[in-house]
């Protein structure tokens, strides 16, 4: 049986994050005739980019669908890490090779230092803070093969990664659901939305030009020479760049064959005091796991609530209707939060890919980035920097996320049609996992 009373008065389906700073559409303007760049999408890709090729003198305007900050950099948990999440899931030395791996991890080393830079640099007042994570294993078998892993990133991201026995585990987080995990030093919580509201107000002071309610509908003409038709006006740019990542649609069919929208649900809770989160989560750390099914979850930036998230629905389903599956998972990590009500639930679409890598390379002209892997804060404002970097030919070497085969699937057109029945079977698998532990 699901809770029907778990709804405090008041409750919103908007993301908690909108309290304090919800997308907006200041300084909106219809697109200019002709730019350098134009950009496609204003979260943490777009903008990421956008602030580097205007400091640089570059004529740049980005186009925005909705509201600015509308999509999932408004929407996510606000947990940042540097190389935790690539390629989990998937065997991706056997795909790429032992040294492009290394070369990834050590990025996703460097992304994470160039998004703290850019919180100082800009003095962004988000709620930063390197608090560290702690990935619980679901079962013993999963956290013996966290070995490995923690000595790959300590050897190539320097995350500070280290083992942490299941009787030693409530130093982190209170609950026995977990057989002990892993911390990771270098990862950390952001206000997500404030966040993106100090790289709106960075790119407007950097001279960018801001249009929102501005539909992209199809990229056309050869390289150097694009034209972007959207719903208020073609605009002809030298170069395009595409940082729609979850929200890619029709517009660009090549980009969107390789992503793969997945929704992902949270919920807040009422404030709860910093007393009681504080025992919920000791040391402060951001909390996820090494379920297929993840759970994500840490105390609000004021440590008064607890936010969390996981994939609640592989089906179509509103906010509003997930929320009681969240509610019954948050139990199952806290049973001791029986009771309390939430006052917000939301969603937003992050972007898989086929490999379980993130992805940038410029296809017909077209920059992208994409693919975050549910690990968007870091590595999309990173990706956006480095395909502005490449544009202006400042990059001293590639990526190591650059120009890899962008797979996709025979009949993929970009509706994940089988994401119930993949996700059944997941669900399933972790399922007899932890029964059989």
């Amino acid at each position: 049986m699901m809770p029907t009373d778990i709804f405090a008065d008041g409750f919103r389906t908007d993301p908690y994050w909108w309290d304090a700073a919800p997308p907006d559409d200041e300084g909106d303007a219809p697109p200019p005739e002709q730019v350098d760049v134009a950009i496609v999408g204003s979260g943490y890709t777009g903008m990421s980019a956008a602030l580097e090729l205007a400091r640089n003198g570059v004529k740049v305007v980005i186009l925005e669908a909705e509201r600015f900050g509308e999509g999932a950099s408004t929407r996510s948990g606000g947990m940042m890490s540097g190389g935790v999440n690539v390629g989990k899931g998937g065997d991706i030395e056997k795909q790429f090779g032992r040294e492009r791996v290394d070369d990834m991890l050590s990025e996703a080393r460097d992304s994470y230092d160039h998004v703290e830079e850019v919180i100082r640099r800009e003095n962004i007042d988000c709620f930063y803070a390197r608090t560290g994570r702690f990935v619980g294993a679901h079962t013993p078998a999963a956290f013996k093969a966290m070995a490995a892993k923690a000595e790959d990133l300590n050897k190539y991201a320097n995350a500070g990664a280290a083992l942490v026995a299941r009787e030693r585990q409530r130093h982190h987080v209170n609950t026995e659901y977990y057989h002990g995990g892993m911390t990771v030093d270098r990862a950390g919580g952001v206000h997500p939305s404030l966040y993106h509201k100090g790289l709106r107000r960075a790119c407007r002071a950097a001279g960018v030009h801001l249009s929102a309610h501005t539909r992209v509908e199809g990229i056309d003409g050869p390289a150097g020479d694009l034209t972007v038709r959207t719903s208020r006006g073609p605009v002809r740019a030298r170069e395009v760049v595409l940082g729609t990542n979850g929200y890619t649609g029709k517009a660009t069919p090549w980009h969107r064959r390789r992503v793969i929208p997945i929704a992902s649900y949270i919920i807040a809770t009422e404030p709860l005091g910093k007393e009681r989160v504080s025992e919920l989560f000791p040391d402060g750390r951001m909390i996820a796991d090494t379920k297929r099914v993840l759970y994500y979850f840490r105390p609000s930036p004021d440590g008064t609530r607890v936010i969390f998230g996981g994939r609640a629905s592989f089906q179509a389903r509103t906010a509003l209707e997930t929320a009681p599956v969240l509610y019954q998972y948050m139990l199952g990590i806290f049973p001791q939060l029986e009771g309390v009500k939430i006052t917000h639930a939301w969603n937003g679409n992050v972007a898989f890919t086929f490999d379980r890598v993130p992805h940038m390379g410029v296809e017909n002209g077209v920059h992208y980035a994409m693919g975050c892997n549910g690990s968007g804060v870091v590595m999309m404002s990173h990706l956006g920097h480095r395909v502005a970097l490449k544009i202006l030919g400042k990059t001293n070497r590639p990526s190591a996320f650059d120009g890899l085969p962008f797979e996709t699937r025979p009949f993929y057109s970009g509706v994940p049609w089988f994401l119930p029945t993949v996700g059944a079977w997941y669900k399933f698998r972790d399922w007899m996992d932890r029964r059989a532990a």
